[in-house]
């Protein structure tokens, strides 16, 4: 299993770190974060965007793919379908939590979900990472 803070390393200088995705707790299973909506994140209105809301997804299941990886495995994602239900305000925090649909050996699906600052349901999300081979 990985440490929360070595996996935030490797994502503290890539688009997820640029984005302030910070990792809340990390299983198989099961993977949460959090990120502070900044005005640069935003649509006019001070909404967050929902180009930042599908990429914290797609993090999320990303991570928790990776965290499923055998030696010598990368991931990719190969589809995702969001639905936007709410939005979130700036200066608030969202919360996610990304949830293993289906872990298999060529593929795995993750469902996550975010909510903003009042526990209101914002955006659900559901991807299929693509397992491959690290050289390649």
């Amino acid at each position: 299993m990985q440490d929360i803070a070595a996996l935030q390393e490797l994502l503290d200088p890539l688009f997820p770190g640029l984005m302030g995705v910070r990792l809340v707790s990390l299983a198989p299973e099961r993977v949460a974060a959090e990120m502070r909506v900044r005005p640069d994140l935003c649509t006019t209105g001070g909404i967050l965007h929902g180009g930042a809301t599908m990429a914290f997804a797609d993090t999320l299941g990303a991570v928790g793919t990776f965290l499923n990886l055998t030696s010598g495995k990368r991931t990719t994602t190969t589809d995702s379908s969001t639905k936007f239900i709410a939005g979130a305000r700036v200066d608030s925090t969202v919360t996610a939590e990304s949830v293993a649909l289906h872990r298999g050996r060529t593929t795995m699906v993750w469902q996550t979900t975010i909510r903003n600052a009042e526990g209101k349901l914002c955006a659900v999300a559901t991807q299929t990472q693509l397992v491959l081979d690290a050289a390649g």
